[in-house]
């Protein structure tokens, strides 16, 4: 790996652990009901799987090891812009600011889904 691959690399893990601590964050500032429970439940899962995920992708020991982890990674953050969406359009949360969250969820999947096409792609043209 070159080193400008390297420090992408620790920016991205970075990123998604900070996003994974602002979930924390959000899901201690829900009502305490079953809604709340279940849906915070959800997004706790998949918001700290990004990151937990990535981390596991970086120290992968070959290549399928790490696309296999980034297309988790990816289906975790897909499945984290849902969540937000629904604590946004449900009401969920009435005087918490989602748009952090929301702008980072959807730039995280844009990047690792790229990240994944590209992956995709090199393992094809290896064939």
């Amino acid at each position: 790996m070159s080193n400008s691959t390297n420090i992408r690399s620790e920016v991205l893990r970075q990123r998604t652990k900070v996003f994974a601590i602002e979930i924390v964050k959000l899901i201690s500032s829900f009502p305490k009901n079953t809604a709340s429970f279940v849906i915070g439940n959800q997004i706790c899962k998949s918001g700290t799987s990004v990151a937990a995920n990535y981390r596991a992708a970086t120290r992968g020991r070959s290549d399928a090891e790490f696309y296999s982890k980034i297309c988790i990674c990816v289906e975790e953050a897909d499945e984290t812009v849902f969540w937000l969406e629904i604590i946004e359009e449900s009401g969920l949360t009435q005087n918490v600011d989602l748009s952090f969250l929301k702008k980072e969820a959807n730039e995280l999947l844009s990047i690792l889904a790229s990240t994944k096409k590209t992956l995709k792609a090199k393992q094809q043209n290896h064939k």
